[in-house]
């Protein structure tokens, strides 16, 4: 009777084994295919999302313009900036432009980013200034118009412009709302 039992209960040990070993196959064969299935919705929710990021890009855009015109009514962030003296193009005789000039910011933050950036700032600024005439400067029209460049060129330096999808450069708007001149000699 004792061989009996031993042959018994080696047959239910086997399908014991069987058991364990199926459910562990089973349990990896599970694991392996969530995982492929993870990763097969992670890519196709990636190509979705360079959609996306472009509707997004535009979204933040048009927001950040409209926060600008809710914060119109805040107080105005004013830039002094060091006096500017510099030779312009002769015309009969040297000539010397002396300009003081205070930058409009279009918020607070922005003052530490154009700080950063002064040195290369005062360089565009002198070089733009002393490519001009007396003759271009006197009349209202010609300041107007230079104020224009100078904050073109601050707001360059700070974001400079990129490229879109077509290759054309897009020039992003700067911190710098107006150039303002405070003090506008020439000799």
């Amino acid at each position: 009777m004792a061989k009996d039992a031993k042959p018994a209960a080696e047959g239910a040990e086997a399908p014991k084994k069987s058991k364990k070993l199926l459910i562990i196959t089973l349990a990896a064969v599970l694991v392996i295919v969530l995982a492929g299935g993870g990763a097969a919705f992670m890519l196709m929710k990636k190509g979705d999302h360079a959609e996306d990021d472009e509707e997004a890009a535009e979204e933040t855009v048009k927001s950040k313009k409209k926060d600008k015109k809710k914060d119109a009514h805040a107080a105005p962030v004013f830039v002094n900036l060091d006096p500017f003296t510099v030779n312009l193009i002769p015309e009969t005789g040297d000539q010397y432009l002396q300009v003081v000039l205070s930058l409009e910011l279009d918020e607070a933050p922005s003052e530490p980013l154009l700080k950063a950036q002064m040195p290369k700032i005062r360089n565009n600024i002198t070089l733009l200034l002393s490519a001009k005439k007396a003759s271009e400067l006197l009349p209202k029209e010609g300041k107007e118009h230079l104020a224009e460049g100078l904050k073109d060129e601050i707001n360059s330096v700070i974001e400079p412009p990129k490229k879109n999808k077509k290759g054309e450069l897009i020039m992003p708007e700067g911190p710098v709302k107006s150039v303002l001149f405070t003090s506008f000699i020439i000799q």
